[in-house]
C-alpha cells in the first residue's frame, strides 16, 4: 500500500474534552471524554472510552542457535482465571519498562532473573500496542542468543511473589505446541512465529559470533 494512504490522522485530529481517573493502583482507570476526525469528514461527537493505563513492556525469547532450542517460562496469572485447561500460561521472558530504563536493557534483565539466562546478543523482533481498544500498553519484543545448555530451574524475585518455571526444549518442539495451541499469549505466539520465518539465517548470523 502506498504510504501516502497509511496514517491519514495525526494528533491533531483528536480532542480530549476531560479525563477522569476512577481507579488508580498498580495500573490505572482513565475515562476519556474525547471526539475525533471521521473517515468522511468532520468530527465524532464526544464519545467516552475507558483506558486501563500501565507501563510498556519488553520481553524475549531465549534461543541458542548452536543446540536450536528455546527457553519458556510457566507462570500463574489471574488474568487467565477463566482459562479451562490452566491458569498457568507457557510464556517468554518478560517485564515492565521503569522510566529510565531502554526496553532492551529490561529484556536482558528479565531473562537473568526468570529464567536465569544470560542474553548474549539481541535481535529487535517487533513493537506494537497489546490491546489498544482498551488499553495504553506498549510492548517491546527480541530475541535474545544465548547458551541454553544449563537452563532450566524455578526463578523469579520472592520480594515480588515470582514462581517461575525455566525449562528447555528444541524449537521443533516449540512449534508443535504453537501449531496445537499450547501457547496462548501473545508475545510466545509472535516471537516463535518470527523464529520459524527467520530461524535459519538467525542460525547462520549467531552461530559465528
Amino acid at each position: 500500500m502506498p504510504e501516502e494512504k497509511l496514517n491519514i490522522f495525526t494528533q491533531n485530529d483528536y480532542e480530549i474534552i476531560k479525563r477522569e481517573v476512577p481507579y488508580q493502583g498498580i495500573f490505572r482507570m482513565a475515562r476519556y471524554h474525547l471526539r475525533f476526525r471521521l473517515f468522511n469528514g468532520g468530527f465524532s461527537q464526544v464519545v467516552i472510552r475507558e483506558v486501563m493505563e500501565r507501563k510498556s513492556a519488553a520481553g524475549v525469547l531465549p534461543y541458542d542457535p548452536v543446540l536450536d532450542q528455546v527457553v519458556l517460562i510457566e507462570q500463574f496469572r489471574p488474568g487467565a482465571i477463566a482459562n479451562p485447561q490452566s491458569p498457568w500460561l507457557l510464556e517468554i521472558v518478560a517485564g515492565v519498562i521503569e522510566s529510565h530504563e531502554e526496553p532492551k536493557n529490561v529484556a536482558e534483565r528479565e531473562a537473568t532473573e526468570e529464567a536465569g539466562c544470560e542474553i548474549l546478543d539481541i535481535y529487535p523482533i517487533c513493537e506494537y500496542f497489546v490491546s489498544p481498544g482498551g488499553s495504553n500498553e506498549y510492548f517491546h519484543l527480541f530475541c535474545g542468543r544465548i547458551d541454553a545448555s544449563d537452563a532450566g530451574g524455578i526463578h523469579g524475585l520472592e520480594e515480588e511473589n515470582e514462581d517461575i518455571r525455566t525449562f528447555t526444549l528444541s524449537t521443533d518442539e516449540a512449534l508443535m505446541l504453537l501449531q496445537e495451541g499450547k501457547i496462548k499469549t501473545a508475545p510466545a505466539i509472535i516471537s516463535l512465529q518470527w523464529l520459524q520465518l527467520n530461524r535459519e539465517w538467525l542460525k547462520q548470523l549467531w552461530q559465528t559470533k
